[in-house]
């Protein structure tokens, strides 16, 4: 047993090819999970997951430090798929709906407006929706009709709900087209 060499203080590295298998094997598994993440990437990417596809690396990483179930990761990825279709939806009816600026109600300074602001925050709840009523605000020149409209129509959207702004002018010339073209009251 003259061939022997010690590579390490590690007893399983006594000799050249005990010292090379983990290194191969490691290899290997590393090639592995790489094909495996490019492949479960790929079907996340394909299927339209995009918050899964997104969160994937760093959840998978959390769940390996944490010592997560599969479960667990699974249940993770899919929230993240969850949340991101949530703040697509968002998105995307804030874009439909058309607002001309993005306002607040903790922009809206209430103490030196004449406004009531429990009705305000009441509407902001959207029950006029559940009922099927419109919000008209009627007042002068910078008394803060657009902005009380656009902070409830983003709130509205925020809870799920599609909204559309118009202000009196484009209303009235719209609904005039629609009548002209023989479509009213659609």
């Amino acid at each position: 047993m003259t061939s022997l060499r010690r590579w390490s203080a590690s007893p399983r590295a006594w000799n050249s090819d005990a010292c090379l298998l983990p290194t191969a094997r490691a290899t290997t598994v590393s090639y592995e999970v790489h094909v495996l993440r490019n492949d479960v990437l790929g079907m996340l990417k394909e299927l339209g997951l995009n918050g899964a596809y997104s969160a994937y690396d760093e959840l998978l990483e959390q769940g390996r430090r944490t010592g997560s179930t599969p479960e667990k990761i699974l249940l993770a990825l899919l929230q993240a798929e969850k949340t991101e279709r949530h703040m697509r939806s968002i998105r995307y009816r804030l874009g439909i709906a058309k607002f001309p600026v993005m306002k607040d109600l903790e922009g809206f300074d209430f103490p030196s407006s004449t406004v009531i602001e429990n009705r305000i925050r009441t509407l902001c709840q959207g029950g006029f929706m559940e009922a099927r009523t419109n919000v008209v605000f009627v007042g002068g020149t910078g008394t803060g009709k657009t902005h009380l409209s656009v902070a409830i129509g983003t709130q509205c959207i925020r809870n799920g709900a599609r909204v559309r702004f118009f202000n009196l002018l484009d209303l009235v010339n719209k609904l005039e087209r629609e009548k002209a073209d023989g479509k009213a009251g659609r």
